[in-house]
C-alpha cells in the first residue's frame, strides 16, 4: 500500500501540504483542470520553487482576481464569510471524483464541529472566514484531489510543533495555536516549539486529523517500508529557529509486517512507599497515559528488600507521569532510556454470549491472526449482572471464538 507520511519540521497549513504534494509529483495542472469545476470565483494555482536552510521544494499560491499576492499566513483575504452548507453545495457541485468529494466534505464538517465547539454554537452555523475564502477552499479540496492522484491508501503524521504568541483574525486577537486548532490536534502529538508564530493553522490541522482518522490504521510513525519519493512543501512566514518546512514522503508500506513503536521506559526503586499506595500508584499511571507498569521486587542497598517500579509510556506522556511519580511515591529519582517495542496488529471484534456480548481482542502476525481474547472487564460486568462467576462469561466467549 501507498502510505504518505508527513515530516513536520517548520508546523502545517493547507498552502504546505498542497505544495508537498505537487513537489511529490502532482500535477499543477491536472489540479487546475479539475478544481475549475468548482463553482467559485476564478483562480490560478501557482507553484514556485523555494530554497531554504540549503534545502529546495515549493511554495504555493492561490491567486484570485481579489488577492494577487496571498500566503497563509501573511494575506488580505476576500472573506466571503461561507458556512458550512454553502460550501457542501460548492463541493457537491463540482465535476470532481467521488471518493475527494467525500475527504473533502469531511474535513469541512471536522472543521465546521471544531469551530462550532470554539463558538458555542452548531456546524451549520459556523461562519467561515479564512477558511471559507476561495484560496482556502482550493488548498483543501486541492490536497485531498493530491492524496487521489498519487494513490495514496493511507496517512501518517509525525509530532507536529506548536507555535506561541498570539493571532488577529475576524474575531479579534486569539491565542497561537488558535482555538479551533487545539481542538482538531486532540489525539495527535504535538510538541512546543519556540516560535511565535501559527505553525499549525486549523486548515492544516482539519487536513490532516481527517486523513488520519479516516485512513486505514498504521502506526502514528512507521519505521519500516520501501521510501518511493520526497516532497517539500514550504510555507511563506520565516522562522528563526528552523525552515518553515513540511516534508511528505511515499512509502511502499506492508500493513502486514508488526507494527513497532518507540517509548519510553520509566524506572525507580523504592523501598520506604507503603504496598497501598504503590496499588493506587500502578492504577493512577495507567489513567495517565502510560501503556504498561508493573512492579518487580528486588534487593536494594544495605540488604533492604525493594520494589522496582517500571513504566512504559509515549514520549507525549513522559512528563506527566514523572510528575506522577514524584508527587505519589517516595523516590528521589527516576531513570528512564528509550525502547522499541514489536506488536501484533490489532482489533476488537465482539462475539455473543448467553451472559451477552463481549468483545474479543485479535491479534495478527505476519497476516494471520494468532491470538484471540475475551475482554475481562466485559466478562466481569456481564457476570456481575447475571450472578455468574467471571470464569464462567469468560469460557463462554472463548467457546464463542472458537466458534466463529
Amino acid at each position: 500500500m501507498n502510505l504518505l507520511y508527513f515530516d513536520s519540521i517548520g508546523g502545517a497549513s493547507g498552502d504546505m501540504i498542497l505544495a508537498a504534494l505537487i513537489d511529490l509529483g502532482v500535477s499543477r495542472d491536472e489540479l487546475q483542470r479539475q478544481l475549475a469545476s468548482l463553482p467559485v470565483e476564478p483562480f490560478d494555482i501557482q507553484a514556485m520553487p523555494f530554497q531554504s536552510h540549503g534545502l529546495r521544494g515549493l511554495q504555493v499560491n492561490i491567486q484570485t482576481e481579489h488577492d494577487s499576492n496571498r500566503s497563509e499566513h501573511n494575506h488580505a483575504h476576500h472573506f466571503s464569510h461561507r458556512r458550512l452548507p454553502e460550501i457542501q453545495a460548492l463541493i457537491a457541485q463540482s465535476n470532481l471524483p467521488a471518493r475527494v468529494k467525500e475527504t473533502s466534505l469531511n474535513v469541512f464538517q471536522r472543521l465546521a464541529e471544531a469551530e462550532a465547539r470554539v463558538h458555542g454554537t452548531t456546524p451549520d452555523k459556523v461562519q467561515f472566514h479564512e477558511v471559507g475564502a476561495v484560496d482556502s477552499i482550493v488548498d483543501i479540496v486541492g490536497a485531498c484531489l493530491g492524496l487521489e492522484l498519487l494513490s495514496i491508501n493511507a496517512v501518517a503524521v509525525s509530532t507536529l510543533p506548536l507555535g506561541h504568541g498570539t493571532v488577529t483574525t475576524v474575531h479579534g486577537v486569539l491565542p497561537v495555536p488558535a482555538p479551533a486548532t487545539v481542538e482538531l490536534l486532540q489525539g495527535m502529538s504535538v510538541t512546543p516549539a519556540d516560535e511565535s508564530f501559527e505553525l499549525v493553522t486549523p486548515t492544516g490541522a482539519a487536513l490532516l486529523s481527517t486523513w488520519t482518522s479516516h485512513a486505514q490504521r498504521v502506526p502514528a510513525r512507521p519505521d519500516s517500508g520501501r521510501l518511493q519519493r520526497v516532497g517539500h512543501g514550504f510555507g511563506h512566514h520565516p522562522l528563526t529557529s528552523r525552515p518553515n518546512l513540511l516534508r511528505a514522503m511515499i512509502m511502499d508500506y506492508d500493513p502486514a509486517a508488526a507494527p513497532t513503536d518507540e517509548c519510553l521506559m520509566l524506572e525507580c526503586n523504592l523501598d520506604d512507599t507503603i504496598p497501598e499506595l504503590l496499588g493506587s500508584l500502578t492504577t493512577q499511571l495507567l489513567t495517565a497515559g502510560a501503556l504498561d507498569t508493573f512492579l518487580i521486587p528486588v534487593q536494594m542497598k544495605k540488604q533492604r528488600p525493594g520494589i522496582l517500579l517500571t513504566v512504559l509510556c509515549r514520549r507525549e506522556h513522559r512528563e506527566a507521569l514523572i510528575d506522577l511519580i514524584f508527587k505519589e511515591s517516595t523516590t528521589f529519582g527516576i531513570r528512564e532510556y528509550p525502547v522499541q517495542r514489536t506488536i501484533l496488529q490489532r482489533k476488537h471484534e465482539k462475539v455473543t454470549t448467553p451472559y451477552g456480548k463481549v468483545r474479543v481482542k485479535t491479534g495478527t502476525w505476519q497476516g494471520q491472526i494468532i491470538t484471540r481474547a475475551p475482554e475481562h472487564d466485559d466478562c466481569v460486568c456481564l457476570a456481575q449482572q447475571a450472578g455468574v462467576s467471571i470464569r464462567a462469561v469468560y469460557e463462554a466467549a472463548a467457546q464463542a471464538v472458537r466458534q466463529s
